[in-house]
């Protein structure tokens, strides 16, 4: 079992030493110069020099992230969804940088540039490697956002860390799959396990067509009649999706679909906005929006009409605006 372990763990090791073992030769040379003359260079106070960095969690695994912006701003953390990464954010925190705030966003374990560890897969672990992000960066009245499995990592992670430790003051669930999106006795409105496993035959079969399928498709409803279709969107999903690890991604069905997420609803308390299109073809909104803001105590829900799963980036100009005044308020 050991040898098992250790082998997993090289794979990590070295993706980590593969990324930044080009930087260090370069940043062993330049810092000493940086602190001789870092007052005439434009470096925000209290910035960081390195702003990409890896934290390792309680069970060994490096979890990747971004940290943009001034120390001193209050701090948004994004969650992405399946089976994406941080960069899936990438319009959301440039907007809201420029708007004066930190943003953090991370690559969930198995995802993005994070370790490819075959276990932990799940809403326990996802909601605990968040907050060793948190912890880390020792992050207080942050707001958290969520899309899709991120909005369930944020339900999951303000109910169980966020609220206890006092580290967070909003929360903004976007497309997300609480409180479960299978379909079982107590959830007649879910969708039929059929669906998933669908999912996770597609994947195994040919995971690089598949991740060329959903974002062609139902993800930004670009399979609707009169739809502006972007390859440049397409391209940039199937990017993020195979970067990451088939095993993560596979176990990670279970972990979005199966999750029964009502009690971490019930316990948030914390400002919440709620919201999704009514066109979403990936997470019906009547068994996932509708339901958040009737468990959630204190909040606010918005649906757009007709817009996809993946609004964030088809209508980000109407999005993001909204989001900084529900932060505002």
């Amino acid at each position: 079992m050991e040898t098992n372990v250790t082998s997993e763990f090289s794979l990590p090791l070295s993706r980590r030493q593969a990324l930044l073992a080009g930087a260090t030769a370069s940043l062993a040379m330049a810092v000493p110069a940086l602190a001789a003359d870092r007052n005439n260079l434009n470096i925000p106070k209290g910035a960081s020099l390195m702003a990409e960095e890896f934290v390792t969690t309680k069970d060994g695994v490096e979890i990747f992230y971004k940290d943009w912006g001034p120390r001193e701003a209050q701090t948004i953390v994004f969650h992405h969804g399946w089976p994406l990464s941080s960069d899936d954010w990438d319009n959301q925190m440039l907007y809201f940088l420029s708007k004066g705030y930190r943003v953090v966003a991370h690559d969930r374990r198995g995802h993005g540039r994070s370790a490819q560890v075959s276990w932990g897969h799940d809403m326990d672990h996802y909601a605990a490697d968040a907050s060793a992000v948190v912890e880390h960066l020792d992050l207080r009245n942050a707001i958290h956002i969520g899309h899709s499995t991120g909005g369930g990592e944020v339900a999951r992670y303000v109910a169980r860390y966020g609220q206890p430790q006092g580290r967070v003051a909003k929360a903004i669930l976007v497309s997300a799959v609480p409180p479960i999106m299978l379909k079982t006795p107590e959830n007649p409105g879910g969708e039929p396990i059929e669906v998933f496993n669908g999912y996770r035959e597609a994947l195994a079969a040919n995971r690089a067509q598949f991740y060329i399928d959903v974002p062609s498709g139902p993800f930004y409803g670009f399979n609707r009649p009169g739809a502006k279709i972007s390859q440049g969107i397409i391209n940039n999903w199937w990017r993020q999706g195979m970067m990451g690890a088939a095993k993560a991604h596979y176990d990670g069905i279970k972990a979005f679909s199966e999750t029964n997420q009502t009690d971490d609803l019930k316990e948030m308390r914390v400002p919440t906005l709620v919201t999704q299109g009514n066109d979403d073809q990936i997470v019906p909104y009547k068994d996932a929006s509708l339901l958040q803001a009737k468990l959630i105590r204190n909040s606010k829900l918005k649906i757009y009409d007709g817009y996809p799963h993946g609004m964030l980036t088809t209508h980000a100009e109407v999005i993001n605006p909204d989001l900084l005044a529900f932060i505002r308020e």
